[in-house]
Parts: structure tokens; C-alpha cells; sequence
């Protein structure tokens, strides 16, 4: 009997081989392990390919949702509307700021948020909706804006098994006020350990979670308010660096072999 993994990463790993192991004695060398320019480059290249103005690297796909929260000031009294079928990360985060999650059911044939029930859902304390993304489908991008614009309330999206996906030609993370992708070994673009990113359009919100990322500090060592230590390494940032040309023939290639419901 021949024993099947459900995921082999050796296949995609072992092809760039060589050019990780340059890029891993590179940083090496460079005896710079936190922050700096690779992680500004890999940023820079991850906005341009999502087409947003501003891409933060992160320790792991749920700080970015925990960020992403935190820039908004989401926390005691408010709800956030979520789907009811996901991972524990995305509710987690919101309790994990004294938030209430609040279920939402999702829609069966393909299994994103509902928004006709997230409709019944919203009350004087709901502060945000966090659709899912799941299975590499995006959810009907216009139809949330539109949502959200009509009961004033801010979009975070979770598109940590999306990344690459587009409605009507805009990347998935592109639309709300935050996105948030994990980079996890499984995920799309699968990382060599756990890292996330975070991504906006807004100049404002995106340098609020820029210091929040590194415990509210700014400048170095004067704290404006509490924040966490949610930087990703540029070990990390290099290696993914790597694999991010890759993502959209791996992207391509997965949707071509998608069952239809």
C-alpha cells in the first residue's frame, strides 16, 4: 500500500532549492534578522501584485486579523459579523479584543458569507463585517462594499486560503478597509514557518498599523499606545520573495481543476 499525503510541499520547495538556499546565506551574512529591506521589498512586490498601496508584512495570517482589528479599534461592546463556517482564527481574534463574534450563515454553493442573513444579523453595536474568502473564491467584492457603505460599518477581509483570487479583476484583500492572508506552509503562497500580511488603501490606517506592529513605538522606543510584536522576519520575507512570481501559474492551474458546485 502506497501511503498519499494530503499536502506534499517538496515538490514546490525542492524546485527552488538552490535559489533558497542563496537567499537564506544572504540574510545570513547580512546579519540584519529583523525588519529591513528585504521585507520592504517583498512588500512592495506583494502590493503591487494585490494592486493596494500598502503591504505589511506580519508574524502570522491570524495577526493580521489582530492588527488589522486593533487599527480599526474594534474592541469591548462592538460585534463583528463572521461566517460561520471557518477557521478558529477569525473568530479568535475578534474575542481575543473582548469583541463579540456574531454567525452569519454562508451562502451553500460556495460557501461565503450570506449577506442576506448578515443583514439580519446587524445591530446598534456592529462595528465591522470579516468575510472569508474561502476555498480560493472571492466573495462578490461590489455586494460587500455595497453592504457595508449602507450600514456604516468597516470590511476586514480574511482571504487566507485566497490570495490570487479576483472578482471582476480585483485581488482579493484589495476592497476593504483591511485584508489579512496567512502565509502558512499549506496556504497559497506557503511560507517556510508562520507569516501573514496586511494590506490597505488608507495612508492613515496603514501607518497605524505600521506602529502597532512593533508595540505602538514611535519614534524608536517612545510608545504611543499598546501594540505587539507582529513583525515578519526577513528570512521569511526573502524566502516568500521567492515563491511569489510562482503564485499566479499555481493559481491558474489550481482554478482549472476546480469542481464546480
Amino acid at each position: 500500500m502506497t501511503n498519499v499525503p494530503l499536502l506534499d510541499l517538496g515538490p514546490q520547495n525542492r524546485a527552488l532549492e538552490t535559489q533558497f538556499e542563496a537567499a537564506f546565506r544572504d540574510v545570513l551574512r547580512s546579519n540584519m534578522f529583523i525588519m529591513g529591506p528585504r521585507l520592504e521589498a517583498f512588500e512592495k512586490d506583494c502590493a503591487a501584485f494585490l494592486g493596494v498601496k500598502h503591504a505589511l508584512g506580519v508574524s502570522s495570517g491570524t495577526d493580521a486579523l489582530l492588527l488589522a482589528l486593533m487599527a480599526l479599534g474594534i474592541g469591548e461592546g462592538d460585534e463583528v459579523l463572521l461566517p460561520s463556517f471557518t477557521f478558529f482564527a477569525t473568530a479568535g481574534s475578534v474575542s481575543r479584543l473582548g469583541a463579540t463574534p456574531v454567525w452569519v450563515d454562508v451562502n451553500p454553493h460556495h460557501f461565503n458569507i450570506d449577506l442576506a442573513d448578515a443583514a439580519r444579523k446587524v445591530g446598534p453595536r456592529t462595528a465591522a463585517i470579516m468575510p472569508v474568502h474561502l476555498f480560493g473564491q472571492s466573495s462578490d467584492l461590489d455586494a460587500l462594499q455595497a453592504f457595508a457603505s449602507a450600514h456604516q460599518i468597516r470590511v476586514i477581509e480574511d482571504a487566507a486560503q485566497s490570495m490570487g483570487a479576483r472578482w471582476k479583476g480585483r485581488a482579493t484583500m484589495s476592497s476593504g478597509d483591511f485584508g489579512a492572508t496567512s502565509f502558512f506552509p499549506s496556504k497559497n503562497l506557503g511560507g517556510m514557518g508562520d507569516s501573514g500580511l496586511v494590506t490597505t488603501q488608507d495612508d492613515a490606517l496603514a501607518e497605524r498599523a505600521r506602529i502597532l506592529r512593533v508595540h505602538g513605538m514611535q519614534p524608536k522606543y517612545y510608545h504611543r499606545e499598546v501594540g505587539a510584536n507582529f513583525r515578519m522576519d526577513p528570512l521569511q520575507a526573502a524566502l516568500l520573495h521567492l515563491k511569489l512570481p510562482h503564485l499566479p501559474v499555481s493559481y491558474t492551474h489550481l482554478r482549472a481543476h476546480e469542481t464546480v458546485l
